[in-house]
């Protein structure tokens, strides 16, 4: 089963296609934009968030609204807790990237909390990113940029199929990160031991 969330980071372009998805939800925030591309609302299974942002005067979606007021943890936080109760441990999120860059770490930092709990994929109008396993790979990449982001740190990373491959190197945010690769295969392959690794792959 699988998921499809949007949150109130830079609304996509484009609304992916629907049918894939066994729930539909969205936070408080990114109702605005859902509105403006006319995404039709009925799809959506809930609604979740503090409502800071949202007028709760708008009665038609009521039905679907579940408020979740804890202020010490995020909206993103809160929905991906509703979405893994609902027996799902897949989503696809909207919206996470660009608007207030605090936003967007702390919906990294939620991402990495949650990174053994839930397959958690963002896309934005640059890349799709992703935390991987110890033991990662994906085809159909030859061609495109290829990131690394230690978080804050991994060890002993190997890498093939990249321009610039590693041999068993430490990466570090207070040290060498391995951003702006490219893939010159078409499987590229990733493994390390320790720590934690986010990955971007471009379009």
């Amino acid at each position: 089963m699988k998921a499809l969330l949007f949150i109130n980071g830079e609304p996509p372009k484009n609304i992916p296609e629907t049918s894939q998805y066994d729930l539909i939800a969205c936070t408080d925030g990114a109702i605005h934009y859902l509105k403006e591309k006319k995404f039709p609302l009925e799809k959506l299974d809930f609604i979740s968030g503090d409502f800071d942002s949202y007028k709760q005067s708008e009665t038609e979606l009521s039905a679907k609204l579940i408020h979740t007021p804890d202020q010490n943890k995020t909206d993103f936080h809160k929905a991906l807790e509703i979405i893994i109760e609902e027996g799902i441990y897949d989503v696809d999120v909207y919206g996470g990237s660009g608007g207030e860059q605090d936003h967007y770490l702390g919906n990294l930092t939620v991402a990495y909390l949650f990174r053994n709990k839930i397959k958690i994929t963002f896309y934005d109008e640059y890349s799709r990113y992703f935390f991987i396993p110890e033991e990662f790979e994906i085809r159909n990449v030859l061609g495109k940029m290829i990131s690394l982001v230690p978080y804050p740190v991994a060890e002993n990373v190997v890498t093939k199929g990249l321009n610039w491959p590693l041999f068993g190197e430490e990466l570090s945010m207070t040290g060498r990160i391995g951003t702006r690769n490219f893939a010159v295969e078409d499987t590229f392959t990733c493994i390390y031991t320790e720590g934690a690794i986010l990955v971007f792959i471009g379009k």
